[in-house]
């Protein structure tokens, strides 16, 4: 891992890193593990394992102390959702979306008045977050979006539908982009904060995924929902470009998310190979065997140095945009890819329940395709290496 001050570069964890992964750690063996298959069975959003992650400062990490929040950086955020990732990576979504969509949309456009009142309950968990962008038929193109929000008076009115939602039927309060003027112009868009119990504010259709089935994602629904202009954050017509930079720090979360998955299949693989014995001897020691477990150890460690290095650059207050796209990019396919492997190397057990491999492989692919699928990655590295 990568870990720089501007005279130096260190590839060590600080005391603090390493007290923040290990107590992330023992939190997702305690109150994870037990209930992984259950919850993936079911299709439960566990709501009071958030509120202990809350206790914990797991739903805050970004935020300042002031505001209830742990006041960590980068480096310290990755550690706790790979550490979360490696036992279910259903949660380590869901707390990677409360914490860098809804919760940092808050943080770094809301006014002070704003942060006061919305802030700490996310902070804490007491409310959990919802972020809107995704519609029905936009997809990765969100300035096509059908919902609209009209000024009347000192107030707002939205109409429209929001898809693929994480926490649309939990989540007690959303960030929600809208339009406010012409379709696919970048400035005719507008961020507003929407509280649970809003009139004409809804849930819709909850999803049946192939994976990430702990993590709830359902619609939400605007029917003449009128919320005061208090609730909008920053400028009219600056809800997309916001949304663009809450992303960048949003890819470091979907690369964050990917490493521990990648991790959890290539540790339960490497165990498995060492442990499962076919013509007298462990299978790790057959060459086809010890080359693939080699090949997933060489794409994990590269991918969690580029997060590490857009956590460096994030911390330091500079452009990440390029290079959270490479980390995203890189690291979703990467687990994919080993998650793919770590199945293969169990064999037909790969293919059961009975084995962690089965759920990290259906968990992956969401991976290349959240918060910007692999395609739209490249499209980003390319403008920025072209330019």
């Amino acid at each position: 891992m990568v870990i720089e001050t501007p005279n130096e570069m260190s590839f060590d964890y600080s005391e603090t890193q390493k007290m923040v992964a290990a107590s992330a750690k023992e939190f997702a063996e305690q109150h994870i593990r037990p209930f992984v298959m259950e919850w993936d069975e079911e299709q439960t959003f566990p709501v009071e394992v958030f509120k202990k992650a809350g206790e914990m400062g797991f739903m805050g990490v970004l935020v300042p102390v002031e505001l209830g929040g742990s006041g960590l950086g980068y480096h310290e955020y990755i550690s706790i959702i790979e550490e979360i990732s490696k036992v279910d990576p259903s949660i380590g979504l869901s707390v990677a979306a409360h914490n860098s969509l809804c919760t940092n949309h808050i943080l770094t456009f809301g006014n002070k008045d704003q942060k006061e009142k919305w802030i700490p309950k996310l902070a804490t968990a007491e409310w959990i977050g919802a972020w809107g962008l995704t519609e029905h038929n936009t997809g990765s193109d969100a300035g096509g979006m059908n919902t609209t929000a009209i000024k009347e008076g000192d107030s707002w009115v939205l109409n429209g539908a929001k898809n693929f939602i994480t926490h649309g039927k939990s989540g007690d309060i959303s960030v929600v982009i809208a339009r406010t003027g012409e379709k696919g112009d970048s400035r005719g868009m507008t961020a507003f904060v929407i509280e649970k119990g809003t009139p004409g504010f809804s849930s819709g259709k909850k999803e049946n995924k192939l994976g990430m089935r702990a993590s709830e994602t359902a619609e939400l629904v605007f029917d003449n929902c009128r919320i005061p202009d208090a609730n909008r954050l920053g400028e009219v017509g600056e809800g997309f470009i916001q949304s663009m930079k809450i992303l960048d720090g949003g890819r470091i979360s979907i690369g964050a998310l990917s490493l521990g998955i990648a991790k959890g299949a290539y540790e339960a693989a490497l165990q498995y190979s060492k442990e499962r014995v076919q013509f007298g001897k462990p299978i790790s020691q057959f060459q086809g065997i010890s080359f693939k477990l080699a090949d997933m150890a060489t794409e994990i460690e590269a991918a969690e140095l580029l997060l590490h290095k857009s956590a460096f650059l994030k911390n330091e207050g500079r452009s990440v945009t390029k290079l959270g796209a490479m980390a995203k990019m890189f690291a979703s396919e990467v687990c994919v890819k080993v998650a793919n492997e770590a199945v293969q190397i169990h064999g037909g057990y790969g293919y059961t329940k009975d084995y962690p491999v089965e759920k990290f492989y259906r968990d992956s692919k969401l991976c290349t395709i959240g918060e910007g699928t692999t395609e739209i990655q490249k499209i980003v590295i390319a403008r920025h290496i072209l330019k």
